[in-house]
């Protein structure tokens, strides 16, 4: 069993601690990659890359803007800098349907390293653990989506696709299109949590303005609104809606489907009002 550790980036995000968590529990040596870390890692200070590279073996590559103008020169100038620290293998988190995403994974390869790349599509979890659990705890959901069809994909899928990827050599030089096993618009998926949670939760079809104006007033960053409107002004054309079979390939098994996702969440109470009140 290797000595060197796995740099996670992003550690403590919904994917990252998946990773962690699961090379954690093989009794693998794991480094977390966050501005909190030590030593810290952070995308916009440069300085911090080199000590979190340090005696690392292999990285979980995430890269929360990676679609937006400048992030396949910032993936490409890491990337390089793994390899000539002594990384050798290289897991890839990247976009699907994004141009400036596929750029960045072309500048990851360029580096020479061992490189998996996960072209992934939207996250279940994001109704639960981040953007939009708010929305759904009070019963209603405004998003610029339409009826554009998803194939929402598990965290958890991903995460496992990850730690095979870092620690199996049959998967280097793979992309894997990881996706859910149905396409659902987000009317549908939302229609699937109000089942789950036994009470009425909406979705609301708003503008990418009303969406944006919304969502600063609110207090989201700056970044992660340009980001959002960004998907859904261009990535949200149609382009995502088909099914891939990355999951099946990299693990053999189908991926998990939304339901099951729905339900284990409602399970936990963390759409219930009485949590937004706490």
């Amino acid at each position: 069993m290797t000595t060197e550790p796995t740099l996670v980036l992003s550690g403590t995000g919904k994917i990252g601690r998946r990773v962690v968590e699961r090379l954690a529990v093989r009794g693998l040596p794991v480094r977390i990659g966050s501005r909190s870390g030590e030593p810290r890692f952070d995308w916009e200070d440069r300085s911090t890359w080199g000590p979190a590279l340090e005696g690392v073996g292999s990285a979980y590559v995430a890269h929360h803007w990676d679609m937006l103008p400048g992030a396949a020169e910032t993936l490409g100038s890491f990337a390089d800098l793994a390899v000539k620290s002594g990384v050798r293998r290289l897991v890839l988190l990247s976009g699907r349907g994004e141009e400036e995403a596929e750029r960045g994974a072309r500048a990851v390869r360029d580096s020479g390293a061992e490189l998996t790349v996960l072209h992934s599509t939207w996250f279940a979890q994001n109704f639960s653990e981040d953007y939009w659990r708010e929305m759904v705890q009070a019963g209603e959901l405004a998003l610029p989506a339409g009826d554009t069809p998803e194939p929402f994909v598990d965290a958890d899928d991903i995460a496992d696709v990850a730690v095979a990827a870092l620690t199996d050599d049959r998967h280097v030089g793979e992309a894997y299109e990881l996706t859910g096993p149905r396409l659902l618009t987000f009317a549908e998926a939302v229609s699937e949590i109000s089942r789950a949670v036994g009470r009425e939760i909406r979705y609301v079809p708003i503008s990418i303005e009303e969406f944006a104006a919304a969502s600063t007033e609110q207090g989201v960053p700056s970044e992660v609104v340009e980001m959002l409107s960004l998907i859904f002004g261009e990535v949200f054309d149609g382009r995502n809606a088909r099914l891939a079979d990355g999951v099946r390939r990299a693990l053999g098994r189908q991926p998990r489907d939304f339901s099951d996702y729905a339900r284990d969440a409602a399970g936990t109470g963390i759409w219930n009002p009485r949590t937004r009140a706490a």
